[in-house]
């Protein structure tokens, strides 16, 4: 907390409703409006992209440091001109005047080459380049020219750039370039909301079926020579309209945060056979839940969860079965995995990756001799 007369840190910072980034950003922003950060801080929360749904905006509106603002413009990875990523651009710049931030979070890429009136820091939380190649194992097509530039110009323009992972930091270099500065900052969840309960007989994943990335076909796939029912959270309809439902798991569709939590608690197996995941917030959410993991034999995955998770190939449906039916077989092996990854979770905590943060802002005040330096110094 600051002390009487100090006023907190602001803290300006964009988002999507899309997926993983809302739940970071929201956590976040929960870290700092509790206090668990070495410092409170007054977030505006600009969101970009399809609006938020009703749960997601009463989320916010528990918060009282924080401010949201949506804008109805296009993420940068979806279908948008350079007219269209200006237009938000412009957008942002505006709501940044108005509230005088003393650091720019921003959680894309293209924005970060603005005239921001404060220290801008990155976070690559994915990309489509290194999603395609994890995917296609290829270069994207043609049409990616234009994202691809927009990238590059952000993470160049940012005074830093943060991944969840060292794996996703260098895939960033990889594919845009050497970065000025780049940070690992683990993401992390409430571990305390989730809570393992007696274990019942069945697989558990969560994720859009859709996406080549996460790779749920694959379990689906596997799900036809398993012992155990598979059950999968999350929205199967495509983006463009089509509906690749589950041949063979029990499709649950899109959970509630609580109702996800809840099968967590009762899941002895927790399937993710991903073939891109820069993090995997569900993955931790299922350790902290007790689960045994079984995981995409990725870096990212293996970076977070090696020695707590058995691995499989993401190309490998026959071995995806065989790795879970043997975990089926094996009460004990299970339990042991379980309660590594139980263990491996509390590196996980929100409450660190906030620290982690402040201590990052702190560094960027110093460095950009801002006012609100010397008051967070002296660990106000």
């Amino acid at each position: 907390m600051t002390e009487a007369g100090e006023r907190p840190l602001r803290l300006f910072m964009t988002a999507d409703a899309v997926g993983g980034v809302w739940h970071y950003a929201a956590t976040l922003a929960e870290q700092f409006a509790r206090a668990r950060a070495p410092f409170r801080a007054e977030i505006i929360l600009a969101v970009l992209g399809p609006r938020p749904s009703p749960i997601q905006r009463e989320q916010l509106a528990q918060l009282g440091n924080l401010q949201f603002f949506w804008g109805d413009f296009p993420l940068e990875w979806m279908p948008a001109s350079t007219e269209e990523i200006a237009r938000s651009g412009r957008w942002l710049l505006d709501l940044a005047a108005a509230w005088r931030p003393d650091i720019v979070h921003l959680n894309g890429y293209a924005h970060a080459a603005l005239s921001w009136p404060a220290p801008v820091l990155v976070v690559g939380h994915s990309c489509v380049l290194s999603w395609w190649h994890a995917v296609h194992n290829a270069p994207p097509p043609a049409k990616w020219a234009e994202y691809e530039r927009h990238v590059r110009r952000g993470l160049h323009s940012a005074l830093c750039v943060v991944a969840p992972t060292a794996a996703m930091l260098r895939a960033l270099a990889h594919h845009y370039g050497p970065l000025r500065d780049g940070r690992v900052i683990a993401n992390g969840c409430a571990l305390e909301r989730f809570r393992a309960r007696a274990k019942e007989d069945f697989i558990f994943a969560a994720g859009r079926f859709w996406d080549e990335g996460k790779n749920l076909a694959a379990l689906d796939r596997a799900a036809a020579d398993l012992e155990w029912p598979v059950n999968v959270a999350g929205d199967c309809r495509h983006p463009d309209g089509s509906l690749p439902e589950p041949k063979n798991a029990r499709t649950l569709g899109p959970l509630a945060a609580t109702e996800i939590a809840d099968w967590m608690a009762r899941a002895a197996i927790y399937a993710f056979p991903a073939r891109y995941e820069p993090f995997g917030l569900s993955v931790l959410e299922a350790a902290a839940s007790g689960c045994c993991l079984v995981l995409g034999d990725i870096p990212t995955l293996r970076e977070s969860w090696e020695g707590a998770a058995l691995f499989v190939p993401p190309e490998d449906s026959d071995g995806l079965a065989k790795a879970i039916a043997t975990l089926i077989a094996d009460g004990d092996r299970r339990a042991a995995l379980a309660a590594a990854a139980h263990r491996r979770a509390r590196n996980f905590s929100a409450a660190r990756m906030a620290t982690r943060y402040a201590e990052l802002y702190r560094e960027l005040l110093a460095r950009d001799r801002a006012p609100f330096a010397a008051a967070l110094a002296a660990g106000h």
